[in-house]
């Protein structure tokens, strides 16, 4: 069974940036689809960016522009680099590999004005 877990989360003002990353345990996380969720109190669960084996990229709209998502297979990690942060993107950043339904323990960022 893989684990996921994320770091990287913390408390920024409004424009600022944050790197988020995701350790997979297992050496095939490379052939896997990974994604990043978020939560916001009183929300519901949301995509914000996959990424294939290949490396093709999907985003939410609202994240266009803003957050890159990329990966290092060597390294069995996961990246959510996220510039130009908002207060709306305050939540949960869960990594997950939905395939295999995992999901990891999530890390929180908070966005202040």
């Amino acid at each position: 069974q893989v684990q996921l877990v994320e770091s990287g989360g913390g408390l920024v003002q409004a424009g600022g940036s944050l790197r988020l990353s995701c350790a997979a345990s297992r050496t095939i996380f490379s052939i896997y689809t990974m994604g990043w969720y978020r939560q916001a109190p009183g929300k519901q669960r949301e995509l914000v960016a996959t990424i294939t084996s290949g490396a093709s990229t999907n985003y939410v709209d609202s994240v266009k522009g803003r957050f890159t998502i990329s990966r290092d297979n060597a390294k069995n990690t996961v990246y959510l680099q996220m510039n130009s942060l908002k207060p709306e993107d305050t939540a949960v950043y869960y990594c997950t590999i939905p395939l295999l339904g995992a999901w990891g323990q999530g890390t929180l960022v908070t966005v202040s004005t």
